[in-house]
C-alpha cells in the first residue's frame, strides 16, 4: 500500500499519532528538567533543618529557596538522606572534626525547572 499526498488520512489514526508525539515530548521535558541537590543538613537554631529532613511543610521556602538560587523554579520535595545512599561523594573528614548537632547529616532537594 503507498500513500500519497492526495489520499486523506483516516482522523484516528493521525490523532493517535499525534496524542504519542505529545505525550514522549511531555515526558522527556519533564524528566529532563529536574534535578536532585545533595546538600548538608545544618543546624540553624530555627529549626529548618529539621523540616528540612523530615519533609514537613515548614521546609519548603528554604528548600524553594535553594531551588531558586540555582535557577530552578521550584522544589518539588525534600527529605533526609542516609549517608550509605551517598556513594564516595562525601569526604571522612567532613564529618570528623564536627562537634555539633546535625554532623554528618544530609538533605536531598529535588528541583525543577
Amino acid at each position: 500500500m503507498r500513500l500519497s499526498l492526495s489520499e486523506p488520512v483516516h482522523p484516528m489514526r493521525f490523532a493517535s499519532v499525534l496524542s504519542a508525539c505529545v505525550f514522549l515530548i511531555v515526558a522527556t521535558a519533564a524528566q529532563a528538567d529536574s534535578r536532585v541537590f545533595i546538600i548538608a543538613n545544618q543546624p540553624d537554631g530555627y529549626g529548618v533543618d529539621e523540616c528540612l529532613a523530615k519533609g514537613e511543610k515548614c521546609g519548603a521556602p528554604a528548600a524553594r529557596a535553594y531551588c531558586q538560587s540555582r535557577e530552578f523554579a521550584q522544589a518539588t520535595g525534600y527529605r533526609r538522606v542516609d549517608p550509605d545512599e551517598i556513594t564516595g561523594a562525601i569526604p571522612v573528614s567532613s564529618t570528623a572534626t564536627c562537634n555539633h548537632r546535625g554532623c554528618g547529616e544530609f538533605v536531598a532537594i529535588t528541583c525543577q525547572r
